[in-house]
């Protein structure tokens, strides 16, 4: 008898629970809206390299995803042999860079020993200024090799500069959408040699009015539909700008969370409620008795005729009554 007592209690309390849970009121009218755009890259680069010459390598074609290794490598057979030249043309100051420091040290030694002894009134004026002279241009000499082997560094770092441009990287990960070059064409510095896009992010442009982008930006997350997959959205920018034809903004959405091919051109659907005309009640209240709509106050029981205009997700979207307010009870059918 007490197990009993238990059980019917618990159904009361589920029963009340459920009651509360799907009680039917009338709400502030919304109709949902769906806005579509096809997915596209991130971003795009286009590749073209900054000298001319014949081209050895192409190591991606069109679909791939960029590696390591560099899209496309040039002959660098011209510049290698300048770089060969300057190296060897260094080395060759350095030594006589080595020559005019040991000359100048030697004479710095006769120098001090010459004036040692004109101190001492041994050796003539003629000599101290012979031995001054002979330091000066010493001095003159090795400032001149300093200079050489500096502007030569230079000139070869700049030709090592040159060289790193034969060969043409693109971004790591991007996928190759276009080319346009094969090995052994000659090219020209400046010239398109290929295409590559950003799909590590696909992104959607939509055009939105200020309403609907009011309620975009007030949503904690967008959920979006990528080809009849779920995903999830995500605001990227908006444009200011304003397109008096449309009367719409520009916006892009960023695509995250989906699991399936990433590429251009995929259907992307984002599906918000806006605000509407008129008041909104659950279908389960509406009874359409000789196809004369009617809702049921729980309060008092009485009956409203309704007008339905339009539905929306288990509602019904009806013209504004006298006799029914926002957050009003309504009993089912």
């Amino acid at each position: 008898m007490l197990r009993l007592i238990a059980c019917l209690c618990a159904g009361l309390i589920t029963c009340g629970t459920v009651w509360a849970k799907d009680s039917l009121r009338v709400e502030t009218a919304r109709k949902s809206i769906t806005l579509s755009g096809y997915t596209r890259s991130r971003a795009k680069q286009t590749l073209a390299a900054e000298v001319a010459g014949k081209v050895l390598n192409v190591n991606y074609d069109v679909g791939q995803a960029v590696g390591d290794k560099p899209f496309l490598e040039i002959d660098p057979t011209f510049v290698d042999f300048q770089i060969d030249q300057a190296r060897l043309t260094l080395k060759k100051l350095r030594l006589a860079n080595a020559r005019a420091t040991s000359q100048k040290d030697y004479l710095q030694t006769e120098f001090t020993r010459v004036d040692r002894l004109r101190k001492g009134n041994v050796a003539t004026l003629a000599k101290w200024e012979a031995a001054e002279e002979d330091l000066e241009q010493a001095e003159f000499a090795l400032q001149t090799t300093d200079v050489e082997i500096n502007a030569l560094a230079l000139r070869l770092q700049e030709l090592m500069e040159r060289r790193s441009r034969h060969t043409l990287f693109a971004p790591k990960g991007w996928i190759m959408v276009e080319r346009k070059v094969e090995p052994g064409e000659i090219i020209t510095s400046g010239v398109p040699l290929g295409q590559v896009a950003d799909y590590t992010q696909m992104v959607v442009p939509l055009f939105v009015t200020g309403r609907q982008l009011a309620i975009i930006k007030d949503l904690d997350h967008l959920d979006i539909m990528v080809e009849g997959e779920f995903a999830r959205g995500k605001l990227n920018w908006i444009n200011p700008e304003f397109d008096e034809r449309s009367r719409k903004l520009a916006i892009e959405m960023a695509v995250i969370d989906f699991k399936g091919d990433v590429r251009g051109g995929l259907l992307t659907e984002l599906t918000i409620d806006v605000p509407s005309n008129g008041l909104m009640v659950p279908k389960a209240s509406v009874t359409k008795r000789y196809d004369n709509p009617n809702v049921v106050i729980k309060k008092d029981g009485r009956t409203v005729p309704i007008t339905i205009l339009d539905e929306n997700q288990g509602y019904f979207i009806i013209a504004d009554s006298n006799y029914l307010t926002v957050g009003m009870e309504l009993a089912p059918r």
